[in-house]
């Protein structure tokens, strides 16, 4: 199963990744486009096989230790890695939107991308102008996951701020679950605001705090102590190992989760 969790540094979906977890989720192909803790988190707990994604890292702190031990030494398991960048990544997601069996942009030319990832990296030739393009295979996620700051008893669905490739996966996906702050009468959305029409939403939860320790625009900021401390935790497998059976494993809900490490739920 293909499974994106989007968000841009902002809105990033913890307690749904926290939820996988817990579920004992495996053999998971994961996208996403700059994957940060979370995706360590689940990578190190053994949910994923394969990740198709551009840059990882702990941003603005260093190297996913997780990730890098998975990709390196197998650790808990092998991983495959389908890697591409950013503007790719939206490529990607938009030719699924689309129903496309693929995008192209100019990108990649100069880099060692086409050479690393040969399987899903090509290049087309433009039929008006004889212009070689690269051309990226659609990306159509079995399941997309956000979260977002509300939605309304119709399951239509209000992001706010930074969403990064957000609109993009949900439109990809085949399947769109989100996650929301509140859930509200109405939304009072202004104009040209970023609303998923309920009828592209398979489910909705209420789950406050669900972007910690990322951060939720107009709700709360995100933890920047809490991705410096990430970088000591995760780098030992047996740190990560207990820090994630004591605050994840060890909890039912986002809302524990929360208490657990410090924070209000």
């Amino acid at each position: 199963m293909t499974v994106a969790l989007e968000g841009f540094t902002h809105l990033i979906p913890f307690a749904a990744g926290h939820e996988i977890i817990r579920q004992g989720r495996r053999d998971l192909t994961l996208v996403r486009m700059t994957p940060d803790l979370i995706y360590d988190q689940m990578i190190g707990m053994g949910c994923a096989k394969a990740l198709t994604f551009s840059w990882g890292g702990n941003p603005g702190v260093g190297s996913l230790h997780r990730l890098r031990d998975a990709i390196e030494h197998a650790w808990p398991h092998a991983l495959a890695i389908d890697e591409h960048s950013h503007a790719g990544m939206a490529v990607r997601y938009s030719a699924g939107a689309a129903g496309l069996p693929f995008g192209t942009l100019r990108g990649y030319t100069g880099t060692d991308l086409p050479a690393a990832n040969a399987t899903h990296i090509k290049s087309v030739t433009c039929p008006f102008t004889g212009e070689v393009l690269t051309a990226l295979p659609a990306l159509t996620p079995d399941v997309t996951i956000l979260h977002a700051q509300a939605a309304d008893r119709e399951g239509n669905v209000l992001l706010r701020g930074i969403v990064g490739a957000s609109r993009e996966a949900a439109m990809a996906a085949r399947t769109l679950v989100v996650t929301v702050e509140r859930v509200v009468e109405t939304l009072d959305a202004p104009m040209n605001a970023f609303v998923i029409p309920g009828w592209q939403v398979a489910a909705v939860a209420e789950v406050r705090g669900g972007a910690y320790p990322s951060y939720a625009l107009g709700h709360y900021a995100r933890d920047n102590a809490f991705y410096q401390a990430w970088d000591e935790i995760a780098r030992s497998r047996d740190t990560f190992t207990a820090w994630m059976t004591r605050h994840v494993l060890g909890t039912a809900t986002h809302a524990e989760f929360l208490r657990s490490v410090g924070v209000a739920g």
